[in-house]
This record gives C-alpha cells, sequence and structure tokens, in this order.
C-alpha cells in the first residue's frame, strides 16, 4: 500500500465559470485504518454537473464543500487492507469517495458490489448509478410516463438525458425527441431511436417546434432556462415536467430571468415538479432488474467519454460543464479489475 495519495481540493469558491486556479492537486499521507475500517484504491470516478453547486456557498440541498479539503464524489474501487470484516480484501465497492487515488473509509461509507465480469465498474456511476437512477425516477415516477407519450429530453446526449430518452421508447413513447449541443451529439441520438433530435445552437423554440409540430406531453428538464421556456410553450394540456437540473445556469453569476410564459401553466394546467433522485433510493431495485434486462438483452446503449489518470480529473470536470462529453464522463485512475 502507497504511504502517499494525491487528491483534488478545492482551492477558491469560483466565481462564473470554474477555472483550473480554482483547484489545487496535493499529496497527502495515507493513514493506517481503524478498527472497521478499509483502505480503498480507486479504479474510476466520476464528474457530474451538480458538483457545481457545491462549491458555491448559499443555501442548497447539499452542504458545499470548503476550501482546502478534499472534494467528493461517486467512485468505484478496490479494497487493499481491510480490517472490517464484512469487507475483505479485493472486494469492488461503491463510494462517495472520488476526487482522490486512495481513501481510508469506515465499512458503512463503502457498499460492496457484485463481482459481475459483464458489468464494467464504470457503469456503477452511470447506467447501473446515480444517473441511471435519476433517469429511471424522473421518467416513471416524477413524471408520471405512460405508453404513448410524445416526450421531450434537454441536455438529451448527456448521462441522465441519453438514458431517458432510451428508457422512454423501450417503453413505448409516441415520439422522442432531443435536444443536443453538436451534430455529433444529434447524430448519435438519431442512432439511438430519437423521432428527431436538433442542436440548441440553432434556437431551441424553432428546433421543438419542428421536431414536434403537433406539441410534447411530457418534458425531461437537464438544462433549464430557455429550454424550460420553449418546452412550457410545447406541452399539451396536463402536460407534465420532471425536472432535473438546470446546467444552462449554474455558472451564472446573477440569477438568470425565469421562463415568460409561465403563465400558460394555468391554462394547460400543466405540472412541473423538480426532484432529487436521493427521494426514490425505494425503486433501486426495480430499476436494476429492470435496467440489467435491458443491458442484457442489448436493447439499451451505454457510451461513456472517458478520461485517464486523477490529473485529468479537474479538466474532465470543466470540460462536461462546457458540453464536453457524449454519455457519461469518467475518470479511469487505474485499470479495471479483472
Amino acid at each position: 500500500m502507497s504511504a502517499t495519495t494525491r487528491e483534488w481540493h478545492l482551492a477558491a469558491q469560483p466565481h462564473g465559470e470554474p477555472t483550473p486556479a480554482d483547484f489545487r492537486l496535493v499529496e497527502v499521507p495515507v493513514p493506517e485504518p481503524a478498527e472497521g475500517q478499509v483502505v480503498v484504491r480507486n479504479v474510476v470516478m466520476s464528474v457530474d454537473p451538480y458538483m457545481r453547486g457545491r462549491m458555491r456557498s448559499g443555501p442548497s440541498y447539499a452542504p458545499p464543500w470548503k476550501v482546502g479539503e478534499v472534494m467528493r464524489g461517486g467512485a468505484v474501487g478496490r479494497v487493499v487492507a481491510s480490517r472490517a470484516p464484512g469487507l475483505p480484501e479485493g472486494s469492488l465497492v461503491l463510494t462517495d469517495a472520488a476526487w482522490r487515488e486512495t481513501a481510508v473509509l469506515d465499512a458503512a461509507q463503502a457498499t460492496r458490489l457484485p463481482a459481475a465480469t459483464d458489468v464494467p465498474p464504470s457503469w456503477f456511476l452511470g447506467v447501473l448509478g446515480m444517473p441511471g437512477l435519476t433517469a429511471y425516477a424522473g421518467l416513471f415516477r416524477v413524471g408520471a410516463f405512460r405508453e404513448g407519450d410524445d416526450v421531450f429530453v434537454s441536455g438529451a446526449a448527456g448521462a441522465v438525458g441519453s438514458l431517458v430518452g432510451q428508457f422512454a421508447r423501450l417503453r413505448g413513447a409516441g415520439s422522442v425527441v432531443g435536444s443536443a449541443g453538436s451534430p455529433e451529439k444529434v447524430a448519435w441520438l438519431r442512432e439511438l431511436g430519437s423521432t428527431a433530435a436538433f442542436s440548441y445552437r440553432d434556437g431551441i423554440t424553432r428546433g421543438l417546434a419542428e421536431a414536434a409540430p403537433d406539441g410534447i406531453d411530457l418534458f425531461f428538464d437537464n438544462v433549464g432556462g430557455e429550454h424550460l421556456e420553449a418546452a412550457i410553450g410545447a406541452l399539451r394540456v396536463h402536460g407534465r415536467a420532471a425536472l432535473c437540473g438546470s446546467i444552462s445556469g449554474y455558472n451564472a453569476v446573477e440569477p438568470p430571468p425565469g421562463p415568460r410564459n409561465m403563465s400558460l401553466m394555468v391554462g394547460k394546467r400543466l405540472t412541473l415538479r423538480g426532484f432529487l433522485v436521493s427521494d426514490h433510493a425505494d425503486l433501486r431495485p426495480e430499476f436494476t432488474g429492470t435496467v440489467t434486462g435491458w443491458l442484457r438483452s442489448g436493447d439499451l446503449v451505454v457510451r461513456e467519454t472517458v478520461r485517464e489518470g486523477i490529473e485529468q480529473a479537474v479538466p474532465a470536470f470543466l470540460d462536461l460543464l462546457r458540453g464536453g462529453n457524449v454519455g457519461k464522463m469518467v475518470v479511469r485512475l487505474a485499470p479495471d479489475p479483472d
């Protein structure tokens, strides 16, 4: 076991768009594990849009990260030393100890994963992890998806959005429309089976009107801003929206303006509902069973954008905020375990 490890600390709270100067890669000692603890060497870590919110002070659903301390996030690693009977050496575990190569954790902070040879470790951070459950809960429970619904997904080529569109198609959506930020992403959405896809850079309201001229029943929003305004205009009477994120405003210095057409919600009797995936943990067994079946049958496509090495964690995160990923963005810290 290495006596030291490298980890990323928050060096300053970003003002507007984060820069490399807001982060610092440091080398720190690895303490000996106490009774009931394990030493985990991370194999792969996740970078996610929600992490931007943890870098600012002020009220939020989760406490902010402190300047000068290691950041956190989803990671999959291998137990390399153990003083916890339930987690022997060699166990593959899911933790909240990203942004570092090695972590010493209480056993309760590590969830043992199945040793499935057909499931890459990174999938537990994506399709079988938090993004997958977010897509599943948001579409089926929060959005109350019904067979035949015409569905619009913003940020449709990202970790969550790319799964929402496929889940809707597999459950019998009437149509699936996705927005994305590049021709490559738009083309990929069509390969996934989207009925229509458009680049938001060419105009959101126009793009949605051309893709869904008769309107939509359900909107799954990862972006907010102009996408939400366009969707309110396109939703039919009794339409629903599951509000997952608003990445378009995450770097805003001043609060961005809200949709200008909120009055349509009254006449259309719309339901717009925000949600956090943590409120829907009870769906995990159903979600895991359903999605595993789709993966094994080949009905569900998984795509990842992979960066190599702890040095690439911050560049990967910054690129993520600029839309530099297709599917789930992950950072590989060590070779996948056998």
